[in-house]
């Protein structure tokens, strides 16, 4: 039986309101009221929260905080370089995977293995292996005649430390999306360049990268939102430290939270965070859809 037109109208309403007041509830309002805090300092009196409006200061503030500055700083470079790692290495693995013709489950099994393991376990396992007296990086280090380095402690390594650890926890991510895309690829174009002589190099270049573009991207997307929201692997080995070497955005707004008790000046920082990362976000998809609508 077909809706008249009104009722087709008012189906289609109630059919996404339940999505629409689940975004209102646990998206919308929340900003709204970090949007209504970062206008505020906060104090707690007799265990209740006063709020005083500030307007404007703590973001004309934000350009004047070293500690926001160097987070923002070390976000970047922790999302370019852990993202373009996992990229490439996911990348290389799906395509040695997808090209396997014994083995293909063993080798999955082994490279999801870090993305299996929780995160308190990772910062566990990994500040054993940096350890400088007994870490099993440092003894191997000294079989090779190399000495000992603080790899946590001095601000030269530490931030390639957390980087390398995010790179081995997220790489088989990249890995398991680029897998499916590779293996969803169809087969009858690479039989026709084969029989047109197309070398391996050839091949990946002229086909199975250019098909690739919308997995590659949804993939890239997905791993530098969650890059710039990094955390756990800072808050578990480095604390941000030593000095400001490790200090990220996230662990920033953390301390401005919970740690400082400055919440209005938390709030407006995360605001503009969520900002940063939905114009990057959005910047991204329009470069893509350019890129495909191109003849």
């Amino acid at each position: 039986m077909q809706l008249a037109p009104a009722e087709d109208r008012l189906w289609r309403y109630l059919t996404i309101a339940p999505a629409v007041l689940v975004f209102l509830v646990f998206t919308a309002l929340p900003i709204a009221n970090l949007m209504a805090l970062s206008l505020h300092d906060v104090t707690w009196v007799e265990g209740r929260a006063r709020w005083t409006s500030v307007g404007w200061r703590h973001y004309l503030a934000l350009p004047r905080d070293g500690t926001y500055l160097a987070g923002v700083r070390n976000t970047i470079v922790f999302a370019v370089s852990a993202v373009g790692c996992q990229m490439v290495l996911g990348f290389i693995l799906a395509l040695f995977t997808s090209k396997a013709v014994r083995g293909r489950l063993f080798y999955r099994t082994v490279f999801i293995i870090p993305l299996l393991i929780p995160g308190i376990v990772i910062g566990a396992i990994w500040k054993l292996i940096y350890n400088f007296d007994f870490g099993v990086l440092n003894q191997l280090l000294g079989v090779l005649g190399v000495p000992p380095q603080d790899w946590l402690g001095t601000q030269r390594w530490a931030l390639p430390a957390v980087i390398l650890v995010d790179v081995w926890h997220w790489t088989p991510f990249c890995f398991l999306l680029l897998l499916a895309g590779l293996e969803s690829l169809p087969q009858d174009i690479y039989e026709s360049v084969k029989v047109d002589g197309a070398n391996a190099w050839q091949e990946l270049c002229g086909i199975t990268l250019p098909l690739m573009v919308p997995t590659l991207t949804v993939t890239l997307l997905f791993r530098l939102i969650v890059a710039f929201k990094v955390f756990d692997e800072v808050y578990l080995l480095t604390s941000g430290g030593p000095g400001k070497a490790t200090e990220v955005i996230s662990f920033t707004i953390y301390r401005r939270f919970f740690t400082e008790g400055r919440e209005g000046f938390g709030a407006a920082m995360s605001l503009v965070t969520i900002f940063v990362i939905a114009l990057v976000t959005i910047l991204l998809l329009a470069a893509v859809r350019r890129r495909e609508a191109r003849p």
